[in-house]
């Protein structure tokens, strides 16, 4: 039986060295998207290789310009990657078996992270992300930084895993962590937040023991540890920027 047809969307800035295996594993799609933000090494020629529609368009923030690159897309189902992310062998058999009768209009599926020098291990609980969608039912939301799509319908887990090569090291992780918790704070400003003092007491280290214990990223020895505490630190600075804003604005 025939699946329904695929635009694969990638959205890119200098990712030379992650893009190939990006693409490679999205061959099996009916046509691949690449919006670029005006890369200076190898992306383009890297995408050009694979054959993609490629486009040229400047950085407009990170719902904004992923919601360009999804409106280039000729098919209504699209599957949403970062250039730094791939899709496995597991991932691409799971998803063209369901599209061939499809049960939702979303799918989320689930992350596995590379963790600074290791993958992540297999008992970890993943994060699903909603990157499998009808086009014509949906789009990206307005969340600063980790905007999402978003889809009027039903939306089912499907176990299709796919990777992110994340950081490198530590210092690439904690310099994403102040441009991240800098972007978070325009957002948290407009909605007001209550009880903030309380938030930056209490969150971070409700975001470490999510992480690292709920998760079972303590699986990951160091490396897991590590990054829940980078992740309660993301917190911490998320939550005392916004104060520290406020406190201007008085």
């Amino acid at each position: 039986m025939t699946r329904q047809p695929i635009s694969a969307v990638v959205t890119t800035l200098d990712n030379a060295g992650t893009l190939q295996a990006c693409l490679a594993s999205l061959a099996f799609c009916d046509e691949i998207v690449v919006l670029d933000s005006g890369s200076s090494d190898d992306t383009a020629s890297i995408a050009q290789h694979f054959g993609v529609r490629w486009q040229v368009q400047a950085f407009q923030g990170y719902g904004p310009q992923k919601q360009a690159a999804v409106n280039l897309a000729q098919h209504d189902w699209v599957l949403l990657l970062d250039a730094d992310e791939q899709l496995t062998a597991l991932g691409r058999e799971r998803i063209e078996r369901e599209l061939v009768a499809p049960r939702a209009v979303g799918y989320r599926l689930p992350r596995q992270e590379w963790l600074f020098w290791r993958w992540v291990h297999p008992w970890s609980r993943a994060n699903w992300h909603l990157r499998l969608f009808r086009r014509s039912l949906g789009g990206l939301n307005d969340v600063p930084v980790h905007a999402a799509p978003e889809v009027r319908g039903r939306v089912i887990d499907l176990p299709a895993p796919f990777r992110h090569f994340g950081e490198a090291d530590i210092a690439m992780r904690a310099e994403k962590v102040n441009r991240y918790s800098s972007g978070m704070v325009a957002h948290k400003r407009s909605r007001p937040v209550r009880l903030l003092g309380l938030r930056m007491l209490i969150q971070p280290s409700l975001a470490f023991f999510k992480l690292y214990v709920l998760k079972r990223y303590f699986l990951n020895g160091w490396a897991g540890f590590i990054a829940a505490r980078l992740q309660a630190h993301y917190t911490f600075l998320k939550y005392s920027k916004v104060y520290e804003a406020q406190r201007r604005d008085q």
